[in-house]
């Protein structure tokens, strides 16, 4: 089986971490409860200059580093590995993230596991010249049976694949969004998404 896992909100707490850099940059304060939208410069009311400046330092190393597991990711990933199904994480991260991403999945046992950074949700100009090591023409030549995603702004693209089951990592911003689909499972944690996929 091919699985496809997001990196942000599913494998790691990165939401929760720009709440805490957020209050601590400009002292707003939005608890992770209400963060209601996918997109960050809306749900703190940023400035254009504010959310570039935000995104910049949450996504120096050392932040990208110390971003939370969410709890029972790398367990259930590693027995997909062990079971022989393949598993790709595919983020929305700029390469110039690459190492540091790769950093963490290896901290936290996943090193077998496959890193692609795709241009996901075209917010990369506050890296200037950012790249992207996969472009979406290789991806849509990619062929997952499962898909593990938390952004209703990545849905599209699972459009190619109508048979695609997609888990939909429950979090405060999808809990209002219509499901493109039957195939679309809410999951609230990893435990229930292993479940579904054996």
């Amino acid at each position: 089986m091919k699985i496809y896992v997001d990196f942000d909100d599913c494998l790691c707490e990165t939401a929760k971490s720009f709440s805490r850099l957020v209050e601590d940059m400009y002292g707003k304060r939005v608890p992770y409860e209400n963060m209601k939208y996918f997109s960050l410069q809306k749900t703190f009311e940023l400035t254009d200059d504010q959310y570039d400046e935000m995104m910049i330092a949450g996504h120096q190393p050392e932040v990208l580093l110390s971003y939370d597991e969410t709890p029972g990711a790398s367990e259930t990933i590693n027995a997909w590995l062990d079971a022989g199904h393949d598993v790709r994480i595919i983020t929305g991260r700029p390469s110039l993230t690459y190492d540091a991403s790769r950093g963490w999945l290896d901290q936290h046992g996943l090193e077998r596991v496959d890193l692609y950074c795709l241009n996901k949700y075209g917010r990369d100009h506050f890296f200037k010249n950012s790249e992207f090591t996969i472009e979406l023409e290789d991806y849509y030549k990619m062929h997952f049976d499962v898909a593990v995603e938390d952004s209703p702004s990545a849905f599209k693209f699972f459009d190619h694949l109508p048979e695609l089951k997609v888990l939909v990592f429950d979090r405060p911003w999808n809990k209002s969004c219509e499901f493109p689909s039957d195939n679309y499972v809410r999951c609230t944690d990893w435990e229930m998404i292993r479940g579904i996929v054996g």
